[in-house]
């Protein structure tokens, strides 16, 4: 056995035939270059958002609602106070009859009694002037202008004084006649400190000195009347 392999590989070894030799390589020759590269393309546009599955479309975008701005409220206008005008105390003699009584001219009368005496206190609050007593209707038409008197003429006057701690009235003034020019001016103030008493107002329990007061006078003759209107005070 042995033998037959010696055998075979000595008949492999002289049946052996020599390769042909190897032709020459082909020179190629190679240029380099720098490829020219195209921009890449834009990104292509992102999608919509799909719907959840389940959910619907998607919600719509919230809106904000301002509300408009409030109109302004006119600011009520409260009217200032204004004290009515003091209105003067007319004495004299009405020329026709009214449905109610009049003031009084106050009444003069005599009496007796027991107990007097004064005292003070430290009181507070205070109270206005008060009428005491007034001229009466003779004594007005005798203090009236002599023209007057034999003409008959009525006259209307309006004065302006100051109540005295004595009760009295003075520094009278004119502040308008009806009618002008006759003299029944001078015979208001005549009249008005001859015959009017006031008692002056209080302040925390004592009399106030120095009060002005308007005061109006009539003087009826029986004739023709004077202008109607009201008194100035």
């Amino acid at each position: 056995m042995a033998l037959a392999h010696a055998g075979l590989f000595s008949l492999f070894a002289l049946t052996h035939v020599t390769a042909p030799p190897l032709a020459a390589p082909t020179v190629i020759d190679v240029e380099l270059f720098s490829p020219i590269i195209p921009p890449p393309p834009p990104p292509p546009p992102p999608e919509p958002p799909k719907p959840v599955s389940g959910g619907g479309a998607p919600a719509a975008p919230s809106v904000i609602h301002t509300p408009p701005k409030p109109r302004p409220v006119p600011q009520e206008v409260t009217a200032p106070v204004v004290k009515a005008p003091e209105q003067p105390l007319v004495v004299g003699v009405a020329p026709t009859a009214t449905p109610t009584p009049g003031m009084g001219q106050g009444g003069q009368g005599t009496g007796t009694g027991t107990g007097v005496g004064s005292g003070d206190s430290p009181g507070s609050g205070g109270t206005p002037y008060r009428f005491v007593e007034g001229p009466s209707s003779r004594q007005i038409a005798d203090a009236a202008p002599a023209a007057a008197k034999r003409g008959r003429i009525n006259g209307m006057v309006s004065l302006r004084c100051v109540i005295g701690l004595d009760s009295r009235l003075h520094d009278c003034r004119v502040v308008s006649e009806t009618p002008e020019g006759m003299g029944f001016g001078a015979a208001a103030v005549r009249v008005a400190t001859a015959y009017f008493r006031f008692s002056p107002p209080t302040r925390n329990g004592r009399p106030v000195a120095g009060t002005e007061m308007p005061l109006g006078i009539q003087f009826n003759l029986g004739g023709r009347r004077p202008p109607s209107g009201p008194l100035e005070g």
